[in-house]
């Protein structure tokens, strides 16, 4: 039985940015604009907190359980922060992809390395979010009034790393305006899920057509 709705297969998209950027934002206004749109769910090997649900929020797992996830290579990408690991498993992400299911990623650029060498990485959508200005950038950080001036020197410092990873992103963004920059984002979404590597029932469709003509002859 085909439980494909969308007769495609679904998008791994890879959203990444500074901090400060709109990339936060953006990724919530997609999931308005399709609530088939979901965030992967990441697998971490710190305790759960209070409130939190395993399989919601994190797919909770040993220490012993993540690296085995590691070397069987289900893990799609994976870090060490703090002393425990951070990662994405590949097993939801695939049903979700071969179901027609669009996957959002909120990672960073070590992270978008990995998931595009990954055996999923044909159904990559890589997207990066640039700011207008660095100085625009301080004062999102600053109106926010989330952090302290320390915590945002250091965001500042780290973004200039990350932006300098722009070029290895199929699509760059400058979010000068979040309603513009939103309904490029749109754009691109739409026009990639009709990527010809996204639609493999295309290969039976053209089969059925050249044995229309074989039919005529």
């Amino acid at each position: 039985m085909n439980t494909n709705r969308n007769n495609r297969c679904g998008l791994l998209i890879i959203l990444s940015s500074p901090s400060g950027a709109g990339k936060s934002t953006l990724a919530k206004r997609l999931m308005t604009w399709d609530p088939e749109i979901r965030f992967s769910v990441s697998a971490t090997t710190r305790k759960s907190r209070k409130g939190e649900v395993d399989g919601v929020d994190y797919h909770f797992k040993t220490h012993a359980e993540f690296e085995q996830l590691v070397k069987t290579g289900e893990m799609l990408e994976h870090a060490q922060v703090f002393g425990n690991y951070y990662g994405s498993p590949k097993a939801p992400v695939k049903t979700a992809i071969d179901a027609g299911r669009d996957v959002l990623f909120d990672v960073d650029w070590q992270g978008g390395q990995q998931v595009r060498a990954s055996s999923l990485g044909k159904h990559v959508l890589s997207i990066f979010i640039l700011p207008p200005s660095i100085a625009e950038l301080e004062r999102r950080l600053k109106m926010r009034g989330q952090d302290s001036d320390e915590v945002i020197s250091e965001r500042m410092r780290k973004s200039r790393d990350e932006i300098s990873h722009w070029p290895e992103y199929d699509f760059v963004l400058v979010n000068d305006d979040l309603d513009d920059t939103e309904q490029r984002l749109k754009t691109i979404i739409a026009a990639e899920r009709m990527r010809l590597s996204q639609q493999p029932e295309l290969v039976e469709k053209v089969r059925d057509l050249n044995a229309e003509f074989e039919e005529r002859t």
